[in-house]
């Protein structure tokens, strides 16, 4: 079934890793393999659940527009492009949207230092 979004989705989330602690590179029988780390399956599925808590498991596949803000945990020096993939791929997981592909714009910024850090994303469509 095809969900169309009529309104913005608002959504509060974890502070996501960061792409260099998301993937983890291991020798299995033989072979080099990456794979998503401890750290980034454990966001994973706390994003998941609060996908479920907020409601927002709508299985969304229209082009969308997508803001976030990440309020960083701390004022250590980031890179605001480490972060994207650790929350599409939760967002993805969590059926909020079919795809990550049907992301058509993207905004990001860096909001005020909180504790623990959050990331508020806004998921509009795409026109």
């Amino acid at each position: 079934m095809r969900i169309r979004l009529m309104t913005p989705l608002k959504l509060t989330l974890g502070f996501p890793p960061s792409v260099n602690t998301y993937w983890r590179n291991i020798v299995w029988r033989g072979r080099p393999r990456t794979l998503i780390s401890k750290k980034g399956r454990a966001y994973r599925e706390e994003a998941i659940w609060q996908c479920r808590v907020q409601r927002a498991c709508k299985g969304l596949s229209q082009p969308l527009a997508v803001n976030i803000t990440l309020n960083p945990p701390s004022n250590h020096r980031r890179d605001i492009d480490n972060y994207n993939k650790a929350l599409f791929d939760a967002l993805t997981h969590a059926n909020v949207i079919t795809d990550d592909s049907l992301i058509k714009r993207l905004t990001v910024e860096f909001g005020t230092i909180v504790k623990d850090g959050n990331a508020l994303v806004t998921i509009e469509p795409y026109h």
